[in-house]
């Protein structure tokens, strides 16, 4: 599948994606579509294709990058701008660390605007998680090493796939029961893939995103084994 980014550099196109794809650089293909020259008629700024598969399992290594090695200083530098970027908000919030992965942080904001910082569907989290991702590939720009950072707060992301993981097995006994299909709320790649391995083993159920762009949604369907 192919997904198109804008940003203003390269970097912060391909951080967007990681961020929005849920997934790390060495899980898709670049292609650059614009470098950003600014012209005539033109205002710059790069223009990016993403090649993905949806029904493939994520890579587990990454041969062309370096392994993210803990740096304190780096992961102060991103803690204070996701505690910046949350006062501009117009909210406060305590960033913390909370967890090191291959090439990964994970941010816990701790505040009592949580449910906003969150929103809708974790849409406001989200977009702060961007943010954070194209800093720290702004800081890491040039040695080799490729970080995702991931933002939660009060384990929403737990929380929203245990949620996901349960509206796929309840709709697949649904469909099963009324020998119908169900499409699904739109999702982002990331949720879509939660909802196609929790139905992966059901012989009599199959899962097809349908829809055109980034946001996508899952057909849940029966399908008779005889």
């Amino acid at each position: 599948m192919t997904h198109e980014f804008e940003a203003k550099t390269e970097n912060e196109a391909i951080a967007k994606a990681m961020a929005e794809l849920g997934l790390h650089e060495s899980e898709f293909d670049v292609e650059i579509l614009d470098s950003g020259r600014k012209g005539l008629f033109k205002k710059g700024g790069v223009r990016i294709r993403v090649y993905t598969h949806d029904s493939e399992p994520a890579l587990e290594e990454d041969e062309e990058s370096l392994p993210y090695e803990p740096n304190p200083e780096l992961e102060r530098k991103v803690t204070v701008f996701v505690e910046t970027m949350i006062k501009k908000m117009g909210f406060l919030a305590r960033v913390s660390l909370t967890g090191r992965e291959r090439n990964k942080i994970i941010l816990d904001l701790l505040s009592e605007d949580a449910n906003l910082l969150i929103g809708k569907h974790g849409k406001n989290l989200d977009s702060l998680q961007v943010l954070a991702n194209v800093y720290a590939m702004n800081l890491l720009d040039g040695k080799g090493t490729h970080l995702k950072v991931v933002l939660d707060a009060e384990n929403y992301r737990n929380r929203r796939e245990d949620h996901l993981v349960n509206l796929a097995l309840r709709t697949a006994q649904q469909v099963r029961r009324t020998r119908t299909s169900k499409l699904l709320e739109p999702m982002n790649p990331f949720e879509r893939r939660l909802i196609h391995t929790a139905l992966n083993d059901m012989k009599d159920i199959t899962t097809e995103s349908e829809g055109d762009g980034l946001i996508k949604q899952v057909r849940v369907s029966y399908v008779d084994k005889v």
